[in-house]
């Protein structure tokens, strides 16, 4: 096979010379290795390569996880084909795309789908995104508390090519389809066809409410090892399940998300590969949050003008200030990474708080120390080299430096450590405690912190 740059300049060729060809060109990948190519290419060069696969491929390929795009793409598609592509997508998948695609669109393409898919897809995207029934499928098998083994085998055989998945069933109850129970194909195999199916079922199988977070369906598939889990309206009845692949999208979305937070980046709109991303899109969504940065780093220089006389006594401070500063918000930014990835993995919860603060009282005060440590003996060495580096006073200097140290350290990881909780107690996304933003609140604190200490040490010497 080719190189991928190869391949990518061989298919804008032929999308210049009118279409010719492009099956051919990709006809030998992997609807993975298709999706890769695509995602490197503009929506509209994107659309004109899907609408030149067969349906079949196409749909290969729209199924693939890793196609950036989806959405804008169908848009772009004359609509007819775009149907006939979400036509053979799973209920789950149709959901998201059209979602995500714009009232325009959607007036151009649901005219196009059967009564039935366009009902079930109304439906489905009225739900909240981010809610278990907004990534359900209503694509599983229903089992019949009477069916024995055998028979239940013969209903999926008889179903099996219209779902999603078959490795969870669901025995409902006929007429109000309240669950009975659930049981695997595994179960199903194993056990005896003359064997009734409610004696095989598990009888109350893990469920969650439709409007129950994203995070948390993801939560309880990993806690409980499951295949799928199934999605309960508020009256008990079964609308759907979520399956264990719709949750590592869910998983890949999020972590997409928390990075771009943590790196004080918005993360809305930035589903496109980095160089298919507008200029103005990747600008606009990160001036935002550094103009609020910029703001306020401003009281660092307040902070600084309100010990504008020791300095001006004492200039051998001033060499120090970056120091002091960048261990406190490194010191922060460790805390804050370490405790947003606590909650995202349910290690931690709110109400912890306490053990948190303990724990990361008592790592700044040794971090503290050892990085002082190591402060107290560059001031020392270099004393003893040079001994005008920092005057006749260096050793209250060295001191000086190792106890803002412990200060301003111990301060970034409460702070670091704290804010994430506090975050999330106010129903926030704990990635909005970016690094960026606790080093910025670090910096002006450990700026009064750094100078309070001089002042008390330094008095009458250099002060």
């Amino acid at each position: 096979m080719s190189a991928p740059e190869d391949l990518l300049e061989r298919i804008r060729l032929r999308l210049d010379e009118s279409f010719v060809g492009i099956g051919e060109v990709v006809a030998e990948l992997q609807p993975a290795d298709i999706a890769d190519l695509v995602n490197q290419l503009t929506r509209q060069e994107a659309a004109a390569v899907m609408s030149m696969l067969a349906v079949p491929r196409a749909v290969e390929v729209f199924d693939q996880p890793t196609l950036n795009r989806r959405s804008a793409i169908l848009e772009q598609m004359d609509p007819g084909r775009a149907a006939q592509i979400l036509e053979a997508l799973s209920s789950d998948e149709r959901a998201f795309i059209v979602r995500g695609v714009g009232e325009y669109g959607r007036r151009r393409l649901l005219p196009k789908l059967s009564a039935e898919v366009r009902s079930e897809v109304e439906r489905l995207i009225q739900y909240p995104p981010h809610s278990a029934a907004g990534i359900m499928t209503t694509e599983f098998v229903r089992l019949e508390p009477g069916f024995s083994v055998g028979e239940c085998l013969k209903h999926i055989r008889s179903v099996a090519r219209e779902k999603e998945s078959i490795y969870a069933c669901y025995v409902m109850e006929p007429g109000t389809g309240h669950l009975l129970g659930s049981v695997s194909l595994r179960d199903l195999v194993m056990a005896e066809l003359d064997q009734a199916v409610q004696k095989v079922m598990r009888k109350k199988p893990v469920t969650v409410n439709a409007l129950d977070d994203r995070e948390v369906v993801a939560g309880k598939i990993a806690k409980y090892n499951l295949l799928a889990v199934p999605v309960l309206e508020k009256d008990g009845s079964v609308v759907g399940f979520v399956t264990v692949d719709d949750v590592v999208d869910v998983m890949i979305e999020e972590g997409t998300e928390d990075v771009l937070r943590m790196g004080a980046v918005e993360p809305g709109g930035m589903d496109e590969p980095y160089t298919a991303t507008p200029f103005w899109t990747l600008v606009r969504k990160r001036a935002g949050w550094l103009i609020i940065l910029f703001l306020s780093e401003m009281l660092t220089a307040t902070a600084m003008g309100r010990f504008e006389e020791e300095i001006a006594h004492a200039v051998v401070l001033a060499l120090f200030v970056p120091l002091i500063i960048s261990s406190g918000g490194n010191s922060g930014s460790q805390a804050a990474s370490l405790i947003i990835r606590a909650l995202a993995v349910g290690e931690l919860r709110v109400r912890d708080w306490w053990q948190v603060m303990k724990r990361e009282f008592f790592s700044g005060l040794t971090l503290g120390s050892i990085l002082g440590f190591v402060g107290f003996l560059r001031i020392t060495l270099w004393s003893l080299v040079s001994p005008r580096s920092y005057g006749p006073h260096w050793p209250l200097v060295a001191v000086t430096i190792w106890i803002s140290l412990i200060g301003v350290v111990m301060w970034g990881t409460l702070s670091g450590s704290l804010l994430p909780l506090v975050l999330k107690k106010a129903g926030l996304d704990p990635a909005v405690s970016s690094a960026p933003f606790v080093a910025t609140l670090v910096d002006v604190t450990g700026i009064v912190i750094y100078f309070q200490v001089a002042a008390f040490i330094l008095k009458g010497t250099l002060l």
